[in-house]
């Protein structure tokens, strides 16, 4: 088989080492940097390139790191995997997805466990299973985002095999898949590219060092490298859309921008292959042009995460006002009604937290709802808080639920973090498996001076390096046979069959809802179509004059339909969905 690497670093000579023979491998002469070989190799054979007589490192597009991210890579077939099930082809609109960490969805840890448990989320009724980064990186547990090996799936989770059976048995019960990648930064550790070629630039720095190269010399095969990892994902193993992680970090001042060429690239894709393919964005910019299509001047990706949204629901729910939630903090409700409404808190508004103006509108005339990412809760949110404790572990199984009512009733598409569907008890802490003891003591250090600065004590910032902290992050699955579990669990499942079955809730038009709220009294209203959510945050009953007849669809509480004046009653926290008395 045919063997190559990109190594322009190499001065004199690199050779391939497969199953313990040496081939020297010879220039490209149609591709500078490039360097092939021929030799004899079936799947499993274990290879690897030495550069200038130094080790054996793996291969930079390796789609197997059987050993880890520092052992050499793997021959693997990927085209010989028969495929059961076509993929469902569901594009965004409509969609409700569901964030899963394989490692901590169940105590096994591995993909072919986690699939097993798939026909909780079909009966759920969820349309697509959102994965957190499955590429290698060092140890056996860890959340992902230090991963090498772009093309590969991390061995402990069962490798590449794994995943495609996991894809095949989730469009087989109806869901799509969508995988979390990282372009923004790899490693450190088991990073061995800067080996081989300008991986990275100092022309740019981040938060994690030098940038990923994308803009100076030698970025077109770094470009062509990432844009190759991508594509891989949707066409090898059948994925059908990936979430890009920290977009806002990708450093690139090129005309043609990263972002651009792969939204062009997979829309090309979804073409070719005639089914739904799609992008969504993390980014922390409030920039609208990240979904606006390219026609029109964007970067045409296809949805963004929305922390705004967050960030609102979370201090009506909390009421906490310490860093970025301060803006926020200052009138809940009011940030939360704008965020339902217009999208984005920080639409040209000054941040306190930056220290300056912030974001840009949204076109709600032109821009549809399902363009954005709505959820009470995710890994980012939860895990990256002092001791990883979810909303469940300050909030009232009422308050839970008036949560679930405005992610999965708003014009958002709706994103629930594994277990938030039966307010699970369980916290999801930040945890590692560095194999370097002086990076696995920095990462511990680190994390506790972080939270030292506010006020945490050194021992209750769990040890990211101790097994228990993973451990404990595992969900437990015997809660949702428990109450209060079971209940919210039915109560999520009902809002996604409303949501699925009235068409008012997935209506794009983001100019045509109406929402109102009164700060004092903790009360939130908003009208989609001929639909209104009513929700009250407050720890007393009230009284909402509707104006107008209207049908309770959804209660979390037993509510009465309005009384003959248009006045509902509504218990504390909780919520209702109503209709028209038209729809009688």
């Amino acid at each position: 088989m045919l063997f190559d690497v990109w190594a322009p670093e190499a001065e004199e000579r690199v050779e391939l080492h497969v199953e313990g023979a040496r081939h020297p491998m010879a220039r490209d002469a149609q591709r500078e940097g490039w360097w092939t070989a021929e030799a004899e190799a079936g799947p499993g054979a274990r290879y690897g390139f030495a550069l200038d007589g130094g080790p054996v490192l793996p291969d930079p597009r390796s789609r197997r790191q059987p050993d880890g991210p520092d052992g050499r890579s793997a021959v693997v077939d990927l085209g010989a995997y028969a495929w059961r099930h076509p993929s469902p082809s569901r594009g965004l609109r409509g969609a409700v997805l569901y964030e899963l960490h394989v490692g901590t969805y169940t105590r096994e840890g591995t993909l072919d466990a986690a699939a097993g448990r798939l026909d909780h989320l079909a009966g759920l009724g969820v349309t697509h299973v959102e994965l957190m980064p499955l590429c290698p990186f060092p140890g056996r547990h860890g959340w992902g985002y230090e991963g090498v090996s772009l093309w590969a799936v991390h061995e402990p989770y069962g490798g590449p095999e794994a995943l495609q059976r996991f894809v095949d048995t989730a469009h087989g019960l109806g869901l799509g898949v969508v995988l979390d990648v990282v372009h923004n930064h790899l490693g450190p550790s088991g990073n061995h590219l800067p080996a081989f070629g300008p991986y990275f630039t100092d022309t740019h720095h981040t938060p994690w060092g030098a940038a990923v190269n994308l803009d100076a010399p030698g970025s077109d095969e770094v470009r062509a490298y990432l844009l190759g990892s991508a594509l891989g994902w949707l066409r090898d193993f059948w994925i059908d859309g990936l979430r890009l992680d920290a977009v806002h970090a990708l450093a690139d001042t090129r005309a043609l921008p990263f972002l651009e060429e792969l939204s062009a690239a997979v829309d090309e894709l979804a073409a070719e292959q005639g089914r739904e393919l799609f992008l969504i964005a993390e980014s922390d910019l409030c920039d609208p042009r990240t979904t606006t299509p390219r026609e029109e001047g964007g970067l045409g990706l296809h949805a963004q995460w929305n922390d705004d949204f967050h960030h609102a629901l979370h201090t009506a729910l909390t009421g906490e006002s310490q860093g970025y939630y301060a803006d926020f903090a200052r009138a809940p409700l009011a940030a939360l009604a704008k965020t339902v409404q217009h999208v984005f808190f920080h639409d040209g508004t000054y941040s306190s937290f930056r220290g300056r103006t912030h974001g840009r509108p949204v076109d709600r005339e032109r821009t549809p709802a399902h363009r954005f990412l709505g959820y009470a809760q995710s890994h980012d949110q939860i895990g990256n808080r002092a001791t990883g404790d979810r909303l469940s572990a300050s909030c009232s199984p009422g308050l839970l639920a008036c949560a679930a009512a405005v992610v999965l009733t708003g014009p958002s598409t709706p994103m629930l973090f594994m277990g938030e569907e039966w307010g699970a008890g369980t916290p999801w802490q930040f945890f590692t498996d560095h194999t370097d003891p002086e990076l696995a003591e920095a990462v511990r250090r680190g994390r506790r001076r972080e939270f030292a600065a506010h006020g945490w004590a050194e021992e209750d910032i769990p040890d990211p390096q101790d097994p228990a902290t993973r451990d404990r992050s595992c969900l437990d699955w015997s809660e949702p046979e428990r109450e209060p579990h079971a209940r919210l669990l039915a109560w999520h499942r009902e809002l996604i069959a409303l949501r699925a079955a009235q068409p008012d809730l997935t209506d794009p038009d983001l100019a045509a809802i109406r929402v109102s709220f009164d700060e004092s009294s903790r009360l939130l209203a908003y009208r989609r179509g001929d639909l209104r959510v009513v929700v009250n945050f407050a720890k007393e009953p009230a009284e909402v004059p509707l104006g107008a007849p209207a049908r309770v669809l959804a209660a979390w509480e037993p509510v009465e339909d309005p009384d003959g004046e248009g006045v509902l009653r509504l218990p504390p926290e909780s919520c209702v969905v109503l209709t028209d008395a038209a729809d009688r």
